[in-house]
């Protein structure tokens, strides 16, 4: 990774950091005050907006493990979500457990079943591997509807505000706070697998499996442990999903949702940490732009196609970036940090 010109490091361990400048850790720390003070003047409708990326990006953070860095494409990733969702809903609604228990048991609950329906990755991969995961997505949501005596079936189950240490999370605000904490240390935490062993092994399987698999690598560890981690971050997304909305449905996870997960991946960048972010971002405020925009639109063109702008806006954008920029805005964005880095001898 290069530097700004006339700054260079004198070890590997300050090579490999993620933040190596003064200027970077003060970005950083300006990007955190901005953060956790915009409940000080954001409105309602902004802090929920900027929740919901917040879980969305816990999300996609653990789809990018399993199909930006392993490789594994997964259609069912909402279902994994719902998972965590109902799992969380269930401790805490029928067994009274408090959400720092039930955040984690959430997630863990959803990369059991992640490594159930990752097990057919063993033997089939691309479109093959797609349509196994579109089934869980269904068998998960089916299984769930049936399960009425635990999980309320269709008409879902309610549950309570979650409570940290005494202290009621009722407001949107101080939930803003809980899954922004929650969003960086998911972050933070996804950048730094995918530096280690494991990350290298995913990259490896994810470039040539069968190369991978002639230098050493297991695939069956390594494969079984990216849908564990990747269905452990839907796992916990959901949770936060239902805790935030106070009701478990399954029509908080419909199978279109991870249909867009993947669109952001693509958007953002496939196998970047900070693509994940960009693609986030870009597609939610793109909805709530469409959305915005649809009622007023209704005036001057069809109905029908303005009801739909959010659809033709997501797919449209996600056509453009497959065309013209496949590598999504984390490449355009390290293009613009490179002439930085170069200047004043950029070309």
């Amino acid at each position: 990774m290069t530097l700004p010109s006339g700054i260079f490091q004198g070890s590997f361990k300050q090579d490999m950091a993620v933040f190596r400048t003064k200027t970077q850790w003060l970005m950083l720390l300006a990007l955190f005050v901005f953060i956790f003070t915009m409940p000080l003047y954001a409105s309602d409708k902004t802090l929920t907006t900027l929740t919901i990326i917040g879980i969305t990006i816990i999300s996609v953070l653990g789809l990018n493990i399993l199909t930006g860095y392993c490789g594994q494409i997964s259609m069912g990733h909402a279902g994994f979500m719902a998972v965590g969702g109902y799992a969380a809903a269930v401790l805490m609604a029928r067994l009274h457990m408090p959400f720092l228990v039930a955040l984690p048991a959430a997630g863990l609950a959803a990369g059991i079943v992640g490594i159930i329906f990752g097990l057919p990755s063993l033997k089939i991969k691309g479109f093959y591997l797609i349509m196994t995961t579109v089934a869980a997505q269904f068998i998960v949501l089916w299984i769930i509807i049936q399960m009425r005596s635990v999980t309320g079936g269709a008409d879902g189950l309610a549950v309570p505000k979650p409570e940290i240490f005494g202290l009621v999370i009722g407001s949107k605000a101080s939930y803003f706070i809980l899954v922004m904490i929650i969003a960086c240390l998911a972050t933070y935490l996804a950048k730094n697998i995918v530096r280690t062993r494991v990350g290298r092994a995913f990259i490896a399987i994810r470039d040539n499996d069968l190369a991978a698999e002639v230098m050493g690598v297991n695939l069956l560890y390594y494969k079984l442990t990216a849908f564990f981690i990747g269905c452990v971050y839907a796992g916990v997304a959901g949770a936060l999903m239902v805790n935030y909305i106070n009701y478990a449905n399954v029509e908080q996870f419909p199978f279109i949702n991870s249909v867009w997960y993947l669109g952001m991946l693509i958007v953002g960048g496939m196998g970047s940490t900070v693509g994940v972010i960009f693609g986030v971002i870009a597609i939610q405020l793109l909805q709530q732009l469409a959305t915005t925009a649809g009622p007023i639109l209704a005036a001057v063109m069809v109905p029908q196609a303005a009801a739909s702008l959010a659809l033709i806006a997501n797919g449209l954008v996600i056509i453009i970036f497959l065309i013209f920029e496949p590598r999504g805005l984390a490449h355009r964005w390290e293009m613009i940090k490179a002439y930085y880095r170069r200047w004043p001898f950029s070309q």
